[in-house]
């Protein structure tokens, strides 16, 4: 693992809610074997909790064609070696190289043309339930912030995916949630499903809370860009996502060290 940026345990303090000893390191898969334990992470996750379906997979893997075209980034325990977070993203450059990107095929982002050049994609993110805390998803995004600054990206794509175990109730929620962003409108316009989830006939008056990572996707400062696709393989209704780097909330531009970058720039 290329290694971006670690946590020692001591560091951390009472946030953890089940410490590793010497704490975590987060960084860039570079061998077969990293990414093996990443897409195993993937499948072990996704088919617990959502129940998706993998037609393809083999030996327990989450895998697909846009993965040996992508970063994947990784958080895992210093002292076990164990992966216990991960995103991946594409870079637009790769994206070319692969044909478009992932959401393409949920999506059409014609509306974000003028954006291509400067768009990278983020996807197929877990964290393990022991990290569920804040910390590893903080230290994955310190990671992508990073690659963007090495790409000179402005924009960041995202699919952020809602269980429908529920009967689509908390995909309601989320559906309300984007309908009141500020300027709702125009944002909620910029891509269109291929295949739309009827997301306004669910019961909307049942209560439900916002997933934490499309929680934390809109304490970034990024907007639901467009109406939420169907997955059957993951039975979910997913949410585009976009955030402007540029304009992602000041708190979290200095923790990931953008505003200084800025600052240089001007």
């Amino acid at each position: 693992m290329l290694e971006l940026a670690r946590i020692q345990q001591e560091a951390a303090g009472a946030a953890w809610s089940r410490p590793a000893p010497g704490g975590l390191a987060m960084g860039l898969a570079r061998t077969s074997r990293e990414l093996e334990a990443i897409q195993r992470l993937r499948y072990n996750i996704f088919t617990e909790e959502m129940a998706a379906v993998f037609p393809d997979s083999v030996d327990g893997l989450d895998c697909d064609r846009y993965d040996a075209w992508c970063e994947h980034l990784m958080v895992k325990e210093i002292s076990s070696g164990r992966v216990v977070g991960t995103y991946r993203m594409l870079t637009p450059a790769n994206a070319r190289k692969v044909g478009g990107y992932y959401s393409e095929s949920e999506f059409d982002i014609s509306g974000l043309a003028r954006m291509r050049g400067s768009l990278a994609e983020v996807g197929r993110s877990c964290i393990h339930a022991d990290y569920r805390n804040g910390t590893v998803i903080m230290l994955l995004w310190s990671g992508i912030a990073k690659l963007m600054r090495d790409i000179d990206a402005r924009y960041v794509l995202g699919c952020a995916s809602v269980s429908l175990r529920d009967d689509g109730v908390t995909a309601a929620e989320v559906w309300r949630t984007a309908r009141q962003q500020p300027l709702s409108g125009p944002a909620l316009r910029l891509v269109t499903p291929r295949y739309r989830y009827p997301v306004e006939r669910l019961n909307s008056t049942l209560p439900a809370r916002i997933p934490p990572l499309i929680r934390g996707y809109l304490k970034l400062g990024a907007s639901i860009c467009g109406d939420p696709a169907w997955d059957p393989d993951f039975n979910t209704a997913d949410f585009p996502v976009l955030l402007d780097m540029e304009r992602m909330d000041a708190r979290y531009r200095r923790h990931f060290g953008l505003e200084d970058l800025q600052a240089v720039a001007a």
